[in-house]
């Protein structure tokens, strides 16, 4: 008999937005075969059905995503992700001691097409990628650092914190296999985020501590 799927935790319901608590090893949407039929929307939408997907997480990734609740809501939102008004917040454990407190990375990304669905820094053709960091605490060969990535590529963190020199401890996609061993998930968890709520305008932040 299979086990059920975890309850999940929604941070915030209304009529035009759901904030939830994405679990660590679940797609956003759903994947390719039917090992990638489960995803959070579908999950979502069992129990409310005008959910749209509006911005994603990686599967290895865990923490607060915002889904649409009809057309309208959905056309608002996601205006709000292109236009980049919105605020995200992450929190990572990364390999080694980083030597400075706080930073800026400013590497273009692109797919690593015959290696996809990986990313990689190219300054020919990759398209400009930010990402803001912030050391909250070292010891023990690892650093915990907050992570804002001002632009939203795939895969940005991880790969900006790879150029560092610091990959994100169990990052089996980039990470080396000792850092990879050192956790049975990705460390990476997106903490905050803060929107315009597509109806008032009204800034709306939902929150999830990291697990880790």
């Amino acid at each position: 008999m299979c086990a059920s799927p975890p309850v999940l935790r929604f941070l915030h319901i209304d009529e035009q937005i759901l904030a939830v608590d994405k679990p660590h090893g679940l797609l956003s949407v759903p994947g390719k075969g039917p090992a990638g039929e489960d995803c959070l929307i579908r999950r979502v939408q069992a129990e409310y059905a005008d959910a749209l997907i509006v911005h994603r997480l990686d599967m290895a990734t865990s923490g607060v995503m915002v889904m649409a609740r009809g057309a309208e809501a959905h056309r608002t939102l996601s205006k709000a992700f292109a236009d980049r008004l919105t605020d995200k917040a992450y929190v990572a454990v990364v390999a080694g001691e980083m030597a400075t407190d706080a930073g800026e990375i400013d590497l273009p990304l692109v797919t690593d097409w015959p290696n996809r669905p990986k990313q990689i820094v190219d300054h020919k053709i990759g398209k400009s990628s930010l990402t803001r960091y912030h050391v909250l605490a070292r010891g023990e060969g690892t650093t915990r650092v907050a992570l804002e990535p001002v632009t939203g590529r795939s895969h940005q963190l991880r790969v900006h914190m790879l150029a560092l020199g610091h990959p994100i401890v169990g990052d089996a996609l980039y990470a080396p296999a000792e850092i990879v061993a050192l956790s049975p998930r990705l460390l990476l968890h997106a903490e905050r985020l803060e929107v315009p709520h597509p109806v008032t305008g009204e800034r709306m932040a939902f929150v999830s501590p990291a697990p880790f």
